[in-house]
């Protein structure tokens, strides 16, 4: 407050200064820190017993009164993806697919889980011809493959669970049966989902109450959910790919026109795997291998290592457009060869390997933004979440419906919608990823992990569809590069390339277009122009990422949640 004792000129000249001193720093004074860079959102969470980091606090709390209950971190990260189901249905739920690495460390292994379901036996190329579709819908029947996260949590739990499957879900069920209040980020995609999708069959009876989408701070129910988790943590996995469930999905997909049915959901099988990994920087990084989309990210970092990005600066001009150029030509082999690898021989190791991360990267011009970009030639909306516990477990867990609140297709009075993960499947002949019956589509959903010398150091994600290894990439340059913390990696400036290789093509479209978040400098901007590249507006969120690392010295969780979404990082 101005002192009442000062002179008028006084007075009207710390004004003046103040709002100069406004208009030349906008907001800068919301982000006053005494530590940190300025770009934080917030300090990091630390703890030593256990932590949880999802995309909803609701979620994050059940997780962790999971450990302290009893459970480790795979239940932990069960009951929170169950919570998240009903909390987030915008972004996940038990009709899509999941992915987890899981750091064991009694073994000091790492596991990996591709949980992903198939295309219907039914459905085949020729149905699409027939219809003149030039690639498949976005929504309706025609998109939906098994959904495999049901599957997903047994096969975890399965093998490295403690609790009984009915503590671990219980509290999911609780909230559904009680209601929860809906969370700000989720209200804004909720309605963007009823204006898309709100019309199929049985959707409005879930997801409408009162015929509209929930707004803030509205509480919602979902008894429906409530009576189908109860019926899984029962009767496990068969419960819902053998039981009454299933057989409600296979009369409802027959009545809607669909082709998924009974006997996919009853055959369906995940899949353990290896993960894979490259060494940055005397880190390595793992990711599961195709048909999901993490190699991408290891195929960015190794053409990175050429470069000295510390001394180029985080948000300069020569790091994007050396990140961007990195990220077209990883993008393209992604675009040609990353697909379901029952049905291909997609060359993993040479894709990830040193060599040929040298070859290409002597396709980039320091000056000059590339307009197209081929593949190499080979010779021979989702939830993320993650959990750690206090024997040092920890796993990194991704699930998504895909496009939101998935395919619209919601049968009735199980509480949740069947993705459209389909759509990513290509009609185009001779395609890796070209449509067959029984095949996973490619997937965009990628967990990620960080050991060093054999010790466990990150687990992570960042959601977002083609973002993902993007940021996978950027959030490890950020730690590892530019020094920043675990909370300032993910609030810091991002940086997305679009326009670019989509899993069913390789047009580059004049080079794409480069979308820069707030925060990066206007003359980096006209730098980046200068070179090639078209900037358009940042629109959105680019992803939404939490991580927990493992500090093995003074044996401590950090933990970091997405500041741009309702997310939480917690520990105890």
């Amino acid at each position: 407050m101005l002192d009442p004792h000062m002179s008028t000129k006084n007075t009207i000249v710390i004004f003046i200064s103040f709002l100069i001193s406004w208009y030349v720093c906008g907001s800068a004074f919301a982000y006053d820190r005494i530590t940190g860079e300025m770009f934080a959102s917030r300090s990091e969470v630390i703890a030593q017993n256990g932590m949880v980091a999802t995309s909803q606090p609701l979620a994050t709390q059940v997780g962790l009164d999971v450990l302290k209950r009893g459970g480790n971190a795979i239940d932990a990260a069960i009951a929170a993806n169950a919570m998240l189901g009903l909390v987030e249905p915008t972004g996940s739920g038990i009709g899509g697919d999941l992915y987890a690495i899981v750091w064991v460390a009694e073994e000091k292994k790492l596991y990996g889980l591709n949980a992903s379901g198939r295309s219907p036996k039914a459905l085949t190329k020729e149905e699409f011809v027939a219809r003149g579709l030039t690639s498949i819908p976005s929504f309706g029947p025609l998109p939906v493959s098994v959904p495999g996260a049901v599957d997903g949590w047994f096969m975890l739990h399965d093998k490295f669970g403690t609790l009984p499957m009915t503590a671990v879900l219980t509290p999911a069920i609780e909230y559904a049966k009680n209601g929860f209040p809906v969370s700000e980020v989720i209200a804004h995609y909720w309605q963007m989902n009823v204006d898309r999708i709100g019309h199929y069959d049985g959707f409005a009876d879930i997801f409408m109450p009162n015929g509209r989408a929930p707004r803030k701070g509205d509480v919602f129910k979902n008894p429906a959910l409530a009576a189908t988790y109860e019926k899984i943590a029962t009767g496990g996995r068969d419960a819902f790919y053998k039981g009454d469930i299933a057989r409600t999905i296979s009369a409802y997909m027959k009545e809607q026109g669909g082709f998924l049915r009974y006997e996919d959901l009853a055959t369906h099988t995940s899949d353990w795997v290896e993960p894979v990994y490259a060494n940055y920087r005397g880190y390595d990084v793992w990711e599961l291998p195709p048909n999901g989309q993490g190699i991408a990210a290891l195929q960015i970092l190794n053409i990175l290592e050429h470069y000295d990005l510390e001394s180029m600066g985080f948000g300069s001009a020569d790091y994007i457009h050396t990140f961007v150029e990195a990220k077209k030509l990883a993008f393209e082999d992604r675009a040609k060869f990353y697909a379901d690898m029952a049905f291909n021989d997609v060359p993993v190791d040479w894709l990830i390997s040193k060599e040929y991360a040298a070859e290409r990267q002597a396709l980039i011009q320091p000056h000059k933004a590339a307009k197209t970009v081929d593949a190499g030639v080979y010779e021979g909306d989702t939830v993320y979440l993650t959990a750690a516990d206090q024997q040092g477990n920890m796993v990194s867990l991704i699930q998504s419906n895909y496009r939101g609140m998935g395919s619209g297709m919601t049968p009735p009075g199980l509480g949740f919608i069947l993705q459209n993960r389909g759509e990513l499947f290509t009609l185009q002949d001779g395609h890796a990823n070209v449509y067959a019956p029984g095949k996973r589509p490619f997937h965009t959903i990628i967990p990620g992990f960080v050991s060093r010398n054999g010790k466990p150091w990150l687990s992570f994600g960042v959601m977002g569809g083609a973002t993902q290894p993007q940021m996978h990439a950027q959030i490890i340059v950020n730690l590892i590069d530019f020094g920043m913390n675990v909370q300032e990696a993910g609030d810091a400036p991002r940086v997305l390339h679009s326009g670019s290789s989509t899993p069913t093509g390789t047009l580059m479209m004049g080079g794409g277009e480069v979308h820069l978040e707030s925060g990066i400098d206007e003359k980096v901007k006209r730098a980046l122009m200068s070179k090639g590249h078209k900037l358009s507006p940042a629109t959105g969120i680019y992803g939404g990422y939490q991580a927990i690392m493992w500090d093995d010295e003074r044996k401590i969780y950090i933990g970091a949640s997405e500041s741009r979404k309702d997310g939480q990082a917690a520990g105890y």
